[in-house]
Formats: structure tokens, sequence, C-alpha cells
């Protein structure tokens, strides 16, 4: 049997953002200068939380070949799939409140089951990725300001052993 896959974004559930007070944890080493001081808030542990999952990763990022680049690496990840984006809007554009990443998930699936965490997933896209995936989907919305915690691995592993 193939394991769900499980679509990943950086900015919000890899790396937080909108903390108030805009204080977020560390974590060694710094990254290079050249590139984004952000990568310091990704923490090495998700990356063993993540590959623990029943699932298969998947990039599902603005990051694109960086996050197999500068991301991966910090989390001690091997390279992942990357979904590469559509050029331009489809029909799907004029869908009001559809996220852009949803059409381009649902066809990267071609109806295996998945997951897609990302801190801009809202009630159209829900819809829209039932509507049109013939397989199971938790589209799953992480607090940006914390990044991924306990409860959302919670949430994930269960999904993913009712989905396996």
């Amino acid at each position: 049997m193939t394991a769900p896959l499980l679509f990943l974004d950086v900015d919000g559930p890899l790396i937080p953002f909108g903390a108030p007070g805009g204080i977020y944890p560390a974590h060694p080493p710094a990254p290079p200068p050249s590139v984004s001081p952000l990568l310091a808030r990704l923490d090495p542990a998700q990356g063993a939380r993540l590959a623990a999952l029943p699932c298969e990763l998947v990039w599902a990022t603005t990051w694109e070949e960086d996050a197999n680049t500068w991301v991966a690496p910090r989390l001690g990840l091997p390279t992942l799939p990357l979904v590469p984006w559509p050029d331009g809007p489809g029909e799907e554009a004029w869908v009001p409140g559809l996220h852009w990443k949803a059409p381009a998930l649902v066809a990267w699936a071609a109806g295996r089951p998945f997951a897609w965490v990302d801190d801009e997933i809202g009630a159209v896209d829900r819809e829209w990725v039932a509507a049109r995936h013939p397989g199971r989907a938790l589209l799953h919305r992480v607090d940006p300001r914390r990044g991924l915690a306990e409860a959302d691995f919670a949430a994930l592993a269960a999904w993913a052993a009712a989905a396996g």
C-alpha cells in the first residue's frame, strides 16, 4: 500500500512568524548571511517528527528548490519531491477564497490520500478539495505564530494512521 502524501509549506508551519513582540526561538547554527535569517527559526527536532509520520513528504512551498537546499538539511530531512507551481492562474482563480495552491496539490496527488499543512487554508479550500479529490484529504491549518506544535503532529499522525 502506498503511503499518503504530506504536502508541507515552510513559512508559517516550519518557520513561525507573527508572534506578539516578534520573539522566536533561534536554533543554531546561524544561517549563512547570504540566505534568509528566518532559517534560524527552524526547529531541527521537527525534521525527525515529520520523518516519523507514515507519509511521503512533499514540499508545497514558494521556497521551491531552496527548500531542499536550505530547509531540508537544517531539519535533517533528505531531498524531497517538490510540487511545481503553475505559471499563471487557471480557471480555479475565479473561485473566491480558493488558495492558489489547492488545484496543484489535488493534481499532484492524483487521487492518493494527502494531508496539506499550511497556515493559509480556509473553508473554501476544504470544500473545493472535497468536491474534486476522490481520495482522503486533510487540510490542516497551522497557527503561523507558533508553527507546527504537538497538537498538529498528533492530528497528522492520527489522520495518517486512518488513511494508511
